[in-house]
């Protein structure tokens, strides 16, 4: 028995070692890609914390990219979309506190503070209003809530796949267990992701894939994945998407906001059977609105940028004829 315990500890002590090592040695790699790729964008400060805003193009519209949960590089994941949209109007996205090149923050990931945290900083960057938000799923949220809180703000809304409440207040949304959670949070935290390979890298970096990206943005999405994936402020996202999904539907539906929604036909109904259909019943309570379902994964405007860019300047020019 002394024997078999003995070699239980060494066994513990090893993997110890071998996890401090990994540690280290991911502590070091982020320091350098720091030096490396530095934000292309500004910095600036809000409670303490960096958030990152990345603004280009010009136009007398400003179309807000807002990122969906657990996106580790908003600025290049939208970039496909956003590069050709930059010619007629102006570019922002904000990545919140915990993604891409902002820092994390110890704020709470409620609603309000995050909507307030997103107003502050496009509002410190110099940026002006009014805006067209672009949410990407989980963000649809924010974007309703936004539209709903501040309607003097918000020209428009186009959603990327975007969430509604009722798709976090349905039966069959489950999140992982905490366990689970906190099983992601530590492997991305201690960094043992930096050795998935390049086939693991492609199978969760999907955009790596793409021929819109040169290799400089692929190796600041590869950098940014291993800095900002499942981040503490991602995990208490998640911890708070049901009670914000339903403040959010308890402020009511932004009804007089015009809205258009792409939807990926059928690539959520293994998590929210009915997808499609929620968000286009959503719409209906909408003055103004459209829908498109795609043939496309959750990640639309990787797939569809094209055609999301042309149906976004026909919205909205269809939007100043009114």
């Amino acid at each position: 028995m002394k024997i078999f315990l003995k070699i239980i500890l060494i066994g513990v002590g090893l993997i110890a070692v071998l996890l401090l090592i990994t540690f280290l040695y991911h502590t070091y790699q982020l320091r350098n890609e720091a030096n490396k790729y530095p934000a292309p964008g500004k910095l600036v400060e809000i409670d303490n914390s960096k958030v990152h805003v990345y603004s280009e193009g010009d136009g007398d519209l400003t179309l807000v990219f807002m990122a969906g949960s657990g996106t580790s590089s908003p600025t290049i994941d939208f970039k496909p979309l956003w590069m050709k949209l930059k010619d007629d109007y102006r570019i922002v996205v904000v990545e919140k506190s915990g993604y891409g090149w902002s820092e994390t923050s110890s704020n709470p990931r409620d609603i309000d503070t995050m909507l307030q945290e997103t107003r502050k900083a496009i509002e410190l960057s110099g940026e002006g209003e009014p805006y067209v938000l672009v949410p990407h799923s989980m963000s649809g949220l924010e974007a309703i809530y936004w539209a709903r809180k501040y309607p003097e703000e918000i020209k428009a809304i186009v959603g990327l796949d975007p969430a509604i409440p009722d798709v976090y207040l349905n039966s069959s949304f489950k999140l992982p267990s905490k366990s689970q959670l906190y099983a992601m949070y530590f492997i991305s935290r201690i960094g043992i992701s930096r050795f998935m390979g390049e086939e693991g890298l492609e199978n969760n970096i999907p955009l790596l894939k793409s021929d819109v990206l040169s290799e400089e943005d692929k190796n600041q999405l590869i950098a940014m994945f291993y800095k900002s994936t499942f981040t503490k402020n991602m995990l208490n996202e998640a911890n708070y998407v049901k009670d914000n999904a339903k403040k959010v539907k308890k402020s009511g539906i932004p009804s007089n906001t015009p809205m258009y929604f792409f939807i990926a036909e059928g690539s959520n109904n293994s998590v929210i059977p009915n997808w499609d259909e929620i968000l286009s019943a959503y719409l209906s309570n909408v003055d103004n609105s459209k829908y498109k379902l795609l043939d496309s994964e959750h990640y639309i405007h990787h797939e569809y940028s094209d055609f999301i860019a042309q149906e976004i300047d026909i919205f909205l020019k269809e939007i100043d004829n009114n």
